[in-house]
């Protein structure tokens, strides 16, 4: 079983934000902080600050820590929000829970079998994604260019990409106003 110096308070089980499901995902893969910053490749002063809820990481933290502990961002996002209700509203002025400059918001919250995030700015394709089921990309605002299927795709102001599971791909907005809404298939829900 993985011990940290930072679990010997009864802190560690009230935790229930984004730090308590990193922690949560962590100790089911029998991980400790420095393996953790191993295959993450950041600090493990900065991960165990992320466990205790004293630092918000970037989106690209985030991501990192999510390839490190085997799962996607999105899904340590959902399991920090345990949000059960059938109705449920995120206002656009609603914090994340992450760095407010990362350009990343979470549309849906909690664990649900839909998830949607709002990007805004530039954002990178210097990362592959690869998702067990389907997403939908909607350019919101300006353009994004989209790699896949051996192919480059050029998406502007409402155009939609449907991408089917298993699909191999990368994406980056073009432009600094760009709004690209991604909408997917919980990994692991039956469509």
């Amino acid at each position: 079983m993985a011990s940290d110096s930072d679990s010997s308070s009864g802190k560690a089980a009230a935790h229930t934000g984004l730090g308590g499901a990193v922690r949560r995902r962590r100790r089911a893969l029998d991980l400790t902080l420095a393996a953790l910053a191993d295959r993450s490749g950041l600090s493990v002063p900065f991960l165990s600050q992320i466990e205790n809820e004293r630092a918000r990481p970037s989106m690209r933290s985030l991501q990192r820590i999510a390839d490190g502990l085997r799962t996607t961002a999105v899904q340590l996002m959902a399991a920090a929000d345990d949000t059960r209700t059938a109705l449920h509203v995120v206002r656009a002025q609603d914090d994340p829970g992450l760095a407010t400059d990362t350009g990343v918001r979470p549309l849906v919250r909690g664990n649900r079998k839909l998830h949607a995030l709002e990007f805004t700015g530039p954002q990178h394709a210097d990362r592959e994604f690869l998702h067990e089921n389907d997403e939908l990309m909607y350019v919101a605002d300006g353009t994004a260019e989209v790699h896949a299927e051996g192919r480059t795709l050029v998406l502007g102001r409402g155009d939609t990409l449907y991408l089917a599971g298993g699909v191999r791909h990368r994406w980056r907005a073009t432009g600094p106003d760009t709004r690209v809404l991604l909408v997917a298939v919980a990994d692991g829900a039956d469509h």
